[in-house]
């Protein structure tokens, strides 16, 4: 794997180095904590693809204090000496768990787990929340994207509008694990190996004495990729027509003209009309390609009005999640294994119930139709439960409310988390961004449509196992039997 540049050890928030720094002084350096990394229900987004492992598994991998990470906290005049020693021959040695990058995850499901000694696992949270979340949600607002394109090639256009190099980069990761087909953004082409592509600005044909001239000059030099933006001054009187005269050209010249870029005014219209020019003039195969603040939805609208579009460049929308700019994972203590092995399952306690988290050392069934192939529900266990017979009818019960059931007879189970690293050292064959966007491809077809569309999807069945709601109950009458209101 690649080294990283940067040192990112200190990528991490001022407080986990001062509860690192408590630890060690309460001698709690040997107790193992068991992390789990998830996200929580809301309005905005019912499911999610997973998605920042490489990242986390570089980070983790390279974690290491060196002499300016030492003397800089030096300076900071709070942590004992014995701290900084401490530091100075600090690595990972844990265990890491995870779904592999790609897969489709729900709400309160652990995508990651860390199983680790406390002070190292304190120290990861921040790094882990910052690079998951992140390409965690640019990779499903593509696949909503691309949902919505209905087999259509998706370009990611969004560099220019990324917040910072770092997103610009690992956002059109991200966005190709969605199902985007290839990017703008020629470094992240170079650094993950993905398709680079794009046409001209605007600015190339305002250089020329007039549109036809911009337009020529360019299908002069790229004869096979003629793509031409048409809306610089009159999309329909002269942007189409111009390009016609230069497609004309081209054909003559023995090449295939690739086709034409809309950026602006009714898109349906346009595209509608730009069809009709461009075939009576016989280029049938010409393309039609827009782009201009799309998304999701107005691609989905656009569809449904008609719109001869065929190739779509998104930018903006897709880099920022403009409508859901967070995704709000977090990563919770779930157990406590002191020194004598001793496990002690943890729990956090909310009045929101959303916000109680789910104890112990955990793993997830998806369990699939085996007569379609499809997922039909998922349950998240405790790794000692017993395992599942397959060959019995399967029956599972709401997370919450018990009466509901239901009962899966010709099924089969997948467990998703693999293991990832297992003594700090790296044990998973790390796939290709190629073989990731081909995983996330068939993982996002397994499921039915009613949970990818984006009116009101039909909510995916994610429930707990009988020993972990065993578990769950027994921790939360105990707790409350203590509270006074």
């Amino acid at each position: 794997m690649k080294t990283p540049e940067r040192n990112l050890t200190l990528l991490t928030d001022f407080y986990q180095l001062t509860m690192m720094n408590g630890y060690l002084r309460h001698e709690k350096d040997e107790e193992i904590a068991v992390f789990d990394v998830f996200f929580r229900q809301n309005d905005m987004i019912t499911y999610s693809l997973a998605c920042g492992l490489e990242q986390v598994v570089e980070y983790i991998l390279n974690l290491n204090f060196g002499e300016e990470e030492i003397a800089y906290l030096k300076g900071l005049g709070v942590f004992s000496q014995e701290f900084l020693d401490y530091l100075k021959d600090f690595k990972f040695t844990g265990d890491v768990y995870a779904v592999p990058e790609g897969t489709v995850v729900f709400p309160g499901e652990p995508i990651l787990t860390v199983k680790a000694p406390i002070m190292q696992a304190q120290l990861i949270e921040t790094a882990i929340l910052n690079i998951m979340n992140f390409q965690t949600l640019i990779a499903t607002k593509s696949a909503k994207i691309n949902y919505a394109a209905k087999g259509d090639i998706v370009m990611e256009f969004g560099l220019r509008r990324a917040q910072a190099p770092d997103a610009g980069i690992y956002g059109a990761r991200a966005a190709v694990i969605g199902g985007c087909a290839v990017t703008s953004n020629v470094l992240a082409g170079k650094m993950f190996d993905i398709p680079v592509s794009g046409t001209h600005a605007h600015s190339w044909v305002m250089n020329f004495k007039d549109e036809y001239t911009a337009f020529m000059e360019y299908a002069k030099i790229y004869p096979d990729n003629a793509l031409l933006l048409v809306d610089t001054y009159d999309t329909l009187k002269q942007g189409v027509p111009n390009a016609i005269r230069v497609f004309d050209y081209l054909k003559s010249q023995g090449h295939k003209p690739r086709g034409i870029r809309l950026d602006s005014g009714d898109l349906a219209y346009l595209s509608k009309k730009a069809r009709e020019m461009l075939d009576q003039a016989g280029h049938f195969d010409a393309i039609i390609c827009a782009s201009g603040d799309l998304d999701e939805y107005s691609i989905n609208s656009l569809k449904n009005q008609g719109a001869k579009i065929n190739l779509w460049g998104v930018g903006t929308r897709l880099i920022t999640s403009l409508d859901m700019p967070a995704l709000g994972g977090v990563y919770k203590l779930a157990a406590i294994i002191d020194k004598d092995g001793n496990v002690t399952p943890k729990i956090k306690l909310s009045n929101n119930t959303a916000k109680i988290t789910n104890p112990g050392f955990k793993n997830i069934y998806r369990v699939y139709d085996k007569a379609t192939g499809k997922a039909e529900a998922d349950f998240i266990y405790l790794r000692n439960e017993e395992p599942i017979d397959t060959s019995k009818p399967l029956v599972l019960t709401h997370p919450t409310e018990r009466w509901k059931k239901i009962t899966f007879e010709n099924y089969e189970l997948r467990s998703l988390q693999v293991e990832i690293i297992k003594g700090g050292k790296l044990v998973y064959d790390m796939p290709t961004l190629k073989e990731i966007k081909s995983y996330a491809t068939k993982e996002l077809e397994s499921f039915w449509d009613e949970y990818k569309r984006l009116d009101r999807p039909h909510l995916y069945k994610v429930d707990l196992s009988d020993g972990l709601y065993e578990l769950k109950s027994d921790m939360l009458e105990k707790i409350r039997g203590k509270r006074t209101y």
